[in-house]
């Protein structure tokens, strides 16, 4: 009875330890299309490009991405940039000790934070950074007060201030434009956050289309079960 009263207790506080850092912060909806092989392929470079250095997505090989329409070819131009091997796991460049000694904490790997995150989370996250000089990096996030990663698309994005209005809601301003205007900003972390729901479940499209068939073919036996049905007792009725 005490197991089953401390799980119960696990349970009840378990959601609220993930976003209590966000209650107060509505999250944009995520437009994502695990279909959409384009925008997959587009986040997975972007991927390699900003965020392997120093994250790792250990459960995740190269050659997976020959799934998504990348030739062996373009994973040596255009995924694999550490000299690694096709079948190589995707880890990260960066030490565990370097980066806490950098950042005092270790980078997630990330080969299932769109599982453990949701990926409206993750969308709001990485258009959520801002200015703020009382961090050791000079920067926090709207979702995740005094995270240690730095704002690694703020050329992309540009610099956003927090306001807060008399109601103490809090909105971001964008006060020093980047390299990509917003929509095209958002639509980089789009294909960014698809990629990461890839990396959480890389089988979840063919496994859906699996599905498909499975259904219709059931459908058909039913189909084919029910005239069966009605051939071998019509004499008896």
């Amino acid at each position: 009875m005490t197991l089953i009263r401390s799980f119960l207790i696990i349970l009840l506080f378990f959601p609220i330890g993930i976003n209590a850092g966000s209650v107060d912060v509505q999250l944009d909806k995520a437009p994502i299309d695990t279909s959409d092989n384009a925008s997959i392929k587009r986040g997975a470079q972007s991927f390699v490009q900003y965020c392997l250095t120093c994250h790792g997505a250990s459960f995740m090989r190269y050659n997976r991405h020959q799934d998504i329409g990348f030739s062996n070819q373009e994973l040596l131009d255009d995924i694999i940039q550490t000299g690694q091997k096709v079948g190589d796991l995707m880890v990260s460049a960066m030490k565990k000790n370097e980066a806490e000694g950098w950042f005092g904490v270790a980078p997630p790997d990330l080969s299932v934070i769109a599982r453990s995150r949701g990926a409206d989370w993750l969308y709001t996250y990485l258009r959520s950074f801002y200015r703020d000089e009382s961090t050791a990096t000079g920067w926090n996030n709207l979702i995740f007060d005094k995270v240690a990663m730095p704002h690694v698309f703020y050329e992309l994005q540009g610099q956003q201030i927090l306001k807060v209005d008399g109601k103490e809601s809090k909105i971001l301003e964008l006060t020093k434009p980047g390299l990509l205007p917003k929509g095209e900003y958002d639509k980089f972390v789009a294909d960014l956050v698809n990629y990461m729901v890839y990396l959480g479940e890389p089988h979840a499209a063919h496994r859906v289309e699996l599905g498909m068939k499975v259904m219709l073919f059931l459908f058909a036996m039913l189909g084919l079960t029910y005239l069966l049905y009605k051939e071998y007792w019509k004499d008896v009725h």
